[in-house]
């Protein structure tokens, strides 16, 4: 293999794709998405993929149950955690504005095989997320029908006690969002900016109208006595558990690291702006500005509703499964109940569109460096999108929306994500030391230290999870290695006399300008 594509020299499963060679991919005119995006509309990406019902929910669930009022700081500490996370991304996004996100920095980075693990874990991931989050918003939908009265028949709602049960509410949504993607990245952005734009506007209304009914006398303790929790068993148990015999605690000073560990997951998917950074007018300044900014906003309105549903109802009174809505309705305004309910339904809309735009987007850049078929790498003649790859996977994930609610599954998505973040950091500190040379518009502080920081945290969370997610998580991985090495090993643009397509791009070729 040229050192022309890999500077380091490394040879097989640990060959790397040079940056320049990534760039150059993209201006292939079979494979080349079009460049239609700014600062803003990934901002408004980043927060209507990570506000969901999330914040009406788990906000009160965690102060009920993990910290009480301290859940403000809560958030902000998990924001701290995907904040070190989100300068590691923004500095690779800047630095390799294509297609793929953490698959491909860690084909510049660690090599080809650990590309190949990271881009067949965020697959699932999306995959996952996408499917859940449809099922959860077709639970609302139908929550909002059944009170005008009308109501879907037991079969087609996925509720059917025997038998057939089919969610097609569920399924339709993720066509209706396929076929969006398909049309373009513009409209996409369009539809998501007015989604974001209700959805937000829900939030600041319930922020606004429950900061009236507020009682100082609810903050009272705001970080409550520390209580002992009761670890899970077997299987169920967390990693740290089953190994150390550590158990966390809740309320106390450590109890707010415990509730951070939880509503850690609340801010997942701002790492999905990075999958759009091939199809930004200026990646360079905008990737950084639009996953940072969104990570910034979407914490301080954690942080805001979580002080005011601490502030409206004492934290050991919240309901577990709609704090903030009965939180209203002990103040004797229930009918914030359904708009809290209307914001969930538009929430999730955007939240499963951006998670599908994701999974698409990674999918593509593996197809496209030879990984999965070429075939699904061809995009759109008129669109510019990779339509092949978006109708498929958008079909496939309708199915399993509308069969089944995957929900002992949904876990996978959390240990997804923070197996993405190490895989980022660690690179960010590979590639400074393996290509000084490259320009960097953005540039992650204090490196090494911030990304080992960053690791460290990531890792924290993930040995907090069930050992029996890690079980499945291992066994996605090994049946991905085998995928690997029975097909994308021997079909990779970097194998040894692969047949380099048109536009160039194989091993030791050059192409004009790269």
């Amino acid at each position: 293999m040229s050192t022309e594509t890999d500077p380091a020299g490394r040879r097989g499963v640990f060959r790397t794709k040079t940056v320049e060679q990534s760039i150059s991919d993209t201006e292939e005119p079979e494979h080349a998405l079009r460049r239609s995006l700014s600062a803003l509309d990934l901002t408004v990406f980043g927060v209507g993929v990570i506000i969901g019902t999330g914040i009406f929910v788990l906000t009160g669930t965690v102060a009920k149950e993990n910290a009480g009022p301290a859940t403000a700081l809560a958030f902000a500490v998990a924001g701290v955690v995907c904040g070190l996370a989100a300068l590691c991304y923004a500095e690779f996004a800047s630095t390799v504005p294509v297609a793929g996100s953490a698959y491909t920095f860690s084909y510049a980075s660690l090599g080809e095989l650990p590309a190949w693990l990271i881009g067949w874990d965020l697959v699932l991931e999306f995959a996952l997320g996408t499917a859940v989050v449809a099922v959860g918003w077709s639970g609302y939908l139908r929550s909002l029908m059944e009170n005008i009265g009308w109501e879907l028949p037991r079969a087609l709602s996925g509720t059917g006690e025997s038998g057939f049960a089919f969610d097609l509410l569920a399924f339709l949504l993720v066509l209706v969002l396929t076929a969006i993607l398909v049309i373009g990245m513009k409209f996409s952005a369009r539809v998501t900016t007015l989604i974001v734009a209700i959805k937000v506007g829900v939030v600041l209304l319930v922020i606004i109208a429950g900061s009236f009914f507020i009682k100082a006398s609810n903050y009272d303790p705001f970080i409550p006595p520390a209580v002992a929790t009761e670890g899970g068993s077997g299987l169920k148990e967390p990693l740290i558990q089953l190994m150390f015999g550590y158990a966390p605690t809740n309320f106390g000073v450590m109890g707010i690291f415990t509730a951070a560990s939880v509503v850690f997951f609340a801010f997942i998917g701002f790492d999905v702006v990075a999958t759009a950074a091939e199809e930004t007018r200026l990646p360079q300044r905008d990737m950084p500005r639009g996953i940072l900014g969104s990570l910034f906003i979407c914490t301080a309105l954690y942080v805001a509703v979580s002080l005011v549903v601490t502030g409206m109802q004492h934290y050991t009174e919240l309901s577990v499964d709609a704090p903030l809505a009965d939180a209203f309705k002990a103040t004797g305004h229930p009918w914030y109940a359904g708009v809290i309910s209307f914001g969930a339904v538009v929430g999730l809309t955007s939240v499963c569109m951006i998670l599908l735009l994701g999974q698409t987007r990674v999918f593509f850049a593996m197809s496209r460096d030879g990984l999965l078929p070429r075939f699904f790498s061809r995009v759109h003649p008129t669109f510019r999108t990779p339509y092949r790859a978006t109708v498929l996977l958008g079909v496939v994930i309708a199915i399993v929306a509308g069969c089944t609610s995957i929900e002992e599954l949904a876990v996978l998505v959390n240990i997804g994500t923070l197996f993405a973040f190490v895989v980022v950091a660690i690179g960010v500190v590979i590639l400074r030391r393996t290509r000084p040379d490259l320009p960097r518009a953005f540039r992650t502080p204090l490196v090494p230290w911030l990304p080992i920081a960053s690791v460290a945290a990531s890792l924290w969370l993930m040995i907090n999870l069930p050992t029996e997610t890690w079980l499945r998580f291992g066994a996605w991985m090994l049946i991905g290695v085998v995928v690997y090495f029975l097909y994308g090993r021997r079909h990779s643009r970097l194998e040894p006399g692969a047949a380099v397509p048109h536009g160039g791009g194989g091993p030791g070729s050059r192409t004009p300008g790269s």
